[in-house]
């Protein structure tokens, strides 16, 4: 499949000779003392809390990445390999907020709707990993991400993607998923965490948590991959080339942390590039400028053959209305032409801000379609069907042919939510609109196959393991 592109081959080399320039030239204010002593090891420049990184050096250790990345999951008929699999459908995260599925009004998430929305994505084909959608709000002070992971574990077998904060949470949650896995080493033979960062925090700026965090994964051999964040006029310049360029050195910054810390660690160029909108300072994720930025990327990892993707198709809406689904779909369309591997889509309105199941719905369904377009036209003999077009001839039909029925339920979308009755049939079914529409789908979901996916004796072993665990229990939407 070629690609789109929005950039030309010499642009691309000088976004690259230009991210180069900036690391050995201005550097990073890299703010954990562990990480500084690694670069220096290996050859950089480190004056304080400044590091700069000689061309050689940056070169030498980006060329040491690997061209796939694996998202494991407990179940390995859920694998998914990047870029090979792709598109990658993996949810946007960690709303605070959540639009009640009951009463329509918006209010904080708790553990509770991570156990609904855990057992949706795994029942929704569209979704490929699940990256833990919402915060918990009734989460006890020392289990911020265990409350978050433990519903996750019992209800979703697909690829799991999480975030820790510090050590000791980091700990607490390789813990619960080597107890899960049956031990350290059955765990480590197939990680089914996917650990994810920003280390790198605009602009030009390594932070100590999520730095550490990433260190040790890399060297652990677990699978982990850092996010790059500009903001266009705010934490980049404000000008979409002066931000591709600055992005690009922050993504090289990690990559290189990485690989200097284990050689031939696999990780992701990961990205949710921004314009700012400046009339107001706002977060302008559903602009077209985020999809175009992405696009750019792409453009970026596929000159260091390295897999990509990122939050894209993503809103400012505030509820599930035609601005929300048309920021979606150009963007992760222009994602998806331009090559992107994997798509943080899912759910989320407001910026990234709330949770709303309709709209995880419709975005499954928007997913399948980016994999349908992705799979693109099979162009055999068998498929341009010359005998079958000379054999119906002028004015002939096509319906009954055994080629056509072959194909029926394969070469389009079967579509559940976008409506394409008459009127009068629309009218007949009630005359629902698709939030509507996608609500009832999700009320389905709730209703069926939702018995806990670990056993009751692994249940009671966690609990034990780690007292005052969230409840985590699955209620059907009423």
């Amino acid at each position: 499949m070629s690609y789109a592109t929005l950039l030309t081959l010499e642009q691309v080399e000088r976004i690259h000779e230009a991210s180069l320039e900036i690391l050995e030239e201005v550097g990073l204010k890299v703010r954990y003392e562990a990480a500084r002593e690694l670069f220096k090891k290996h050859g950089c420049v480190v004056e304080e809390e400044r590091v700069k990184f000689p061309r050689a050096v940056t070169e030498k250790y980006r060329k040491m990445v690997p061209s796939t990345f694996t998202f494991h999951a407990r179940d390995p008929k859920f694998d998914k390999t990047i870029p090979q699999d792709s598109p990658v459908i993996v949810t946007a995260s960690s709303a605070p907020d959540i639009i009640d599925p009951v009463t329509g009004k918006e209010r904080r998430a708790t553990s509770l709707d991570i156990a609904q929305i855990a057992h949706l994505v795994n029942e929704l084909p569209g979704y490929d990993v699940f990256s833990i959608s919402t915060l918990a709000d009734d989460a006890p002070k020392d289990q911020f991400t265990l409350s978050r992971l433990y519903p996750a574990l019992k209800y979703c077998a697909k690829p799991l993607r999480v975030t820790t904060t510090d050590m000791k949470d980091t700990h607490s949650v390789m813990q619960m998923a080597y107890t899960v896995a049956g031990s350290e080493s059955a765990y480590k033979e197939h990680p089914f965490l996917t650990h994810h960062y920003c280390p790198v925090v605009s602009p030009l700026t390594m932070d100590n948590l999520s730095t550490e965090n990433v260190m040790y994964f890399a060297k652990e051999g677990l699978p982990v991959y850092p996010t790059i964040v500009p903001n266009a006029g705010l934490t980049s310049p404000m000008s979409m080339a002066g931000t591709l360029a600055q992005g690009n050195a922050e993504f090289l910054s990690a990559l290189v942390l990485m690989e200097m810390v284990k050689e031939g660690t696999p990780t992701i160029y990961a990205t949710l590039g921004t314009v700012a909108d400046m009339r107001s300072g706002a977060y302008a994720s559903g602009g077209i400028e985020c999809g175009m930025l992405h696009m750019a990327f792409a453009q970026m990892a596929h000159f260091y053959n390295v897999p990509c993707g990122g939050y894209i198709g993503l809103t400012n809406a505030k509820i599930n209305d035609a601005q929300a689904g048309y920021e979606t779909g150009m963007s992760a369309i222009g994602g998806l032409l331009s090559g992107m591997d994997m798509f943080n889509i899912g759910g989320l309105i407001d910026a990234l801000k709330t949770f709303d199941f309709a709209k995880a719905v419709i975005d499954d369904e928007v997913a399948l379609n980016m994999k349908r377009m992705k799979r693109g036209i099979n162009f055999s003999e068998d498929e341009l069907a010359l005998p079958l077009i000379k054999e119906v001839g002028p004015g002939g039909s096509f319906i009954t042919a055994k080629h056509t029925v072959k194909r029926m339920k394969t070469e389009a979308v079967m579509t559940k939510l976008a409506d394409r009755d008459t009127r009068t049939g629309w009218e007949r079914k009630g005359a629902l609109d698709i939030h509507a529409r996608a609500m009832n789908k999700a009320k389905d979901v709730m209703s069926a196959n939702t018995a806990p996916l670990i056993s009751p004796e692994l249940d009671v072993k966690l609990r034990a393991q780690f007292p005052g665990l969230v409840a985590g229990e699955l209620k059907a939407i009423e």
